[in-house]
């Protein structure tokens, strides 16, 4: 069965804005909630179909992906994945939370998570066993050069981390120690409260949500099983990346509670702005001052590239703010679609000295010349003239 498009799923323009898109979506997800239209299968795959459709729109390289392929932007093997696969090492990521909106709506922490294992059967990032909670994602801030973001490279980072308790191994219990069901929740971690049609869980006061209590608490880590520590990896960096991508190492951010899996890392990538070169996608731009002889005349200038020096031909008669092209020396697509050119921007530098002879040579030059020499010009003052003249 095919797809329907996503726009039409939120019923939406295709230009509305982000913020037209989450209003849209918080409207339509209350309406077709499962606590709201229990035993209705057809309310329940179009909340589904929602969440999907919201995923993709909200998250604006993902958008963009799809106003250019539409759903084979996101099929197995399409450049423009869908999403990171669990333990493949640093891969493309991001932060969307497909809940974002119920969590404006309920206010974050274990009352929104509770609800949602009361809504779904399972709580939101925990394995299902008592007390386990899935670890915080972290974030990394890496800031690269344009010739490494063009290569591609590898950088070692080091950062802190709430990793496992080498002591108790996680358990927060001292050695001998168990770890008892929390009599106030009985083991689950919360305790319900209906509000309408929506059953909301807060965090249970006792046991702070894990569902147990430690009479005789690791020393090490205070009860926690997890203690600061400094990690050090390294992240591969394709060539191509762009300024603002963030990149994801699976299972590098905090360590999870009881048992729980650990959060991963998103390094965002930002790329030191060049002295000479401006991108603009996979192309390069830049300015490179000529004489007037070698505009008037023409011939060879060496221009940098990324690559090293470069020669541009300059035309005979080339004018003040010419764009010329040199093919395939911008920046490689990070997709494997080929490379980039470097447009360059010449503009005539007028000498702001002149000697005698030079200014003589100057002055010959320009009795010898009429408006025919500069077309530009003379067009300029054909429109005068008939302005004043009234033609």
């Amino acid at each position: 069965m095919s797809k329907r498009d996503y726009y039409e799923v939120l019923g939406v323009n295709r230009d509305v804005t982000a913020e037209e898109i989450k209003k849209a979506y918080r409207k339509l997800a209350i309406k077709y909630h499962p606590d709201k239209n229990p035993g209705d299968h057809s309310a329940e795959e179009k909340f589904k179909e929602l969440g999907e459709a919201y995923e993709v729109l909200s998250d604006e390289q993902k958008r963009a992906a799809y106003d250019r392929f539409g759903h084979a932007a996101f099929a197995p093997g399409a450049g423009g994945g869908a999403g990171p696969r669990p333990g493949a090492g640093p891969q493309w990521g991001g932060f969307h939370d497909p809940f974002e909106i119920f969590r404006e709506v309920f206010g974050s922490g274990g009352a929104f998570d509770d609800f949602f294992e009361q809504a779904f059967g399972g709580r939101a990032g925990s394995q299902g066993s008592p007390g386990a909670f899935r670890g915080n994602d972290l974030r990394y801030d890496l800031e690269i050069t344009l010739a490494e973001a063009a290569r591609g490279t590898e950088k070692e980072i080091t950062f802190t981390v709430l990793d496992t308790c080498p002591e108790c191994h996680g358990r927060g219990a001292a050695a001998g120690a168990k770890a008892e069901t929390c009599p106030t929740c009985r083991g689950h971690g919360q305790v319900v409260h209906a509000r309408g049609f929506f059953h909301v869980a807060s965090t249970c006061p006792r046991c702070n949500g894990t569902g147990q209590t430690i009479t005789n608490p690791c020393r090490r880590c205070g009860g926690e099983g997890r203690v600061q520590q400094r990690r050090k990896i390294k992240v591969r960096i394709p060539a191509g990346i762009e300024d603002g991508s963030r990149l994801r190492s699976s299972g590098q951010g905090e360590a999870g509670l009881r048992g729980g899996p650990p959060g991963d890392l998103y390094v965002v990538i930002h790329i030191h702005p060049h002295e000479i070169f401006v991108r603009q996608n996979d192309d390069l731009l830049c300015e490179v001052p000529i004489s007037f002889p070698t505009a008037a005349l023409g011939g060879e200038i060496e221009v940098p590239t990324l690559d090293g020096p470069a020669r541009l031909h300059i035309p005979p008669g080339t004018q003040n703010g010419t764009v010329l092209r040199l093919r395939g020396k911008g920046m490689p697509n990070i997709h494997g679609h080929g490379t980039g050119d470097q447009h360059v921007r010449v503009f005539v530098e007028v000498p702001s000295r002149l000697t005698r002879a030079q200014r003589e040579k100057l002055e010959q030059f320009a009795a010898a010349t009429n408006d025919d020499a500069y077309p530009q010009r003379k067009s300029f003052l054909d429109k005068i003239r008939r302005i004043f003249s009234g033609s």
